[in-house]
């Protein structure tokens, strides 16, 4: 993964009669908007693709046993962090009618009308085809196309398909979303490494708890939208059971890399003090009804990926 969008006509402020809570804000032309540029900024979804990037370098600097070509560091992280913002940014157009109907979503630049869909796509295709150009001409043609893939499987195959068709929209689009350490680590090697897959598959089974735990507490946003989460479908306690089950995974997972030696000591240490934390969570989410736990696994989970890797490049940088 409708209330009607406010007219240029009039606009109800905050405390005002008939205002309600989460209704959208000014539309495009209103002086209490947001500048045009952080409209632009908020289609590229930052905090995501600022966490994807994150990953991408990681990757990238894993990739050699000391410090990366530099132009494969700085251009190929650009070109990757630059394409996240173009799929991020079509997913807003493609999914307009589902934000429109969404508490979280409903003050997004699109549903509000500070900007239109034309102006959107013509942002998007800016982003792409820099991306595309930069990881062509200044990094490598396998990460361009690789990139370009992922870009494809996010922006249409799972905003378009997957997400509207099966309760495991977000296990099967994980891919995508996944793939930045494979790409970061391809602008170094111009190969698909089996180390750099390894990171793939721990963001891949990290995917759905981390997404499912949000859709529990978005649950009746996603019914009320049509969008089949697993919550909507299969219900709150089967999605809690897939939760905790997803999570006994990741820890599985997450600890191949030191087995198979390609981190030490202290990425273990870090990993499993992580990983209690997670089961931790994903028990509670199982055994208890507390309302504000689906959140609390669902933000402790961003922090999980974050710190996870920022083991995995200390530990590469002082074995």
């Amino acid at each position: 993964m409708n209330p009607t969008v406010a007219t240029t006509s009039h606009i109800v402020k905050p405390g005002e009669a008939g205002a309600k809570p989460g209704a959208p804000g000014p539309v495009a032309g209103d002086a209490a908007g947001p500048a045009v540029w952080r409209r632009y900024l908020e289609l590229t979804k930052p905090k995501v693709v600022a966490l994807i990037t994150f990953t991408a370098i990681v990757g990238t600097l894993l990739a050699s046993p000391g410090l990366p070509p530099l132009d494969a560091l700085i251009w190929g992280n650009l070109g990757i962090a630059l394409a996240s913002g173009c799929a991020a940014t079509i997913n807003h157009v493609l999914d307009r009618r589902i934000d429109e109907q969404m508490n979280r979503t409903r003050a997004r630049p699109l549903p509000t009308g500070q900007l239109n869909e034309r102006q959107a796509l013509v942002f998007a295709a800016v982003l792409g085809m820099t991306a595309m150009a930069i990881l062509s001409f200044l990094v490598n043609l396998l990460t361009a196309v690789l990139t370009f893939v992922s870009l494809i499987g996010y922006a249409v195959i799972y905003t378009v398909w997957l997400k509207r068709a099966t309760s495991q929209n977000i296990v099967i689009g994980g891919a995508a979303g996944a793939a930045p350490p494979v790409l970061g680590w391809a602008a170094v090697t111009n190969t698909i490494d089996p180390n750099a897959l390894l990171l793939f598959l721990i963001i891949f089974v990290w995917t759905p708890p981390h997404f499912w735990a949000l859709a529990i507490a978005r649950r009746d946003e996603y019914a009320r939208a049509g969008i089949p989460m697993l919550p909507v479908t299969h219900g709150v306690e089967f999605t809690r059971l897939q939760v905790l089950l997803y999570t006994v995974l990741l820890v599985i997972v997450t600890l191949m890399p030191f087995l198979t030696r390609m981190s030490g000591l202290l990425y273990l240490v870090i990993a499993l003090g992580l990983n209690t934390g997670f089961l931790y969570y994903a028990f509670a989410l199982k055994i208890t009804a507390r309302q504000e736990l689906p959140m609390k696994v669902f933000k402790f989970s961003v922090n999980y990926l974050m710190w996870l890797f920022a083991a995995l490049l200390v530990d590469h940088y002082i074995r």
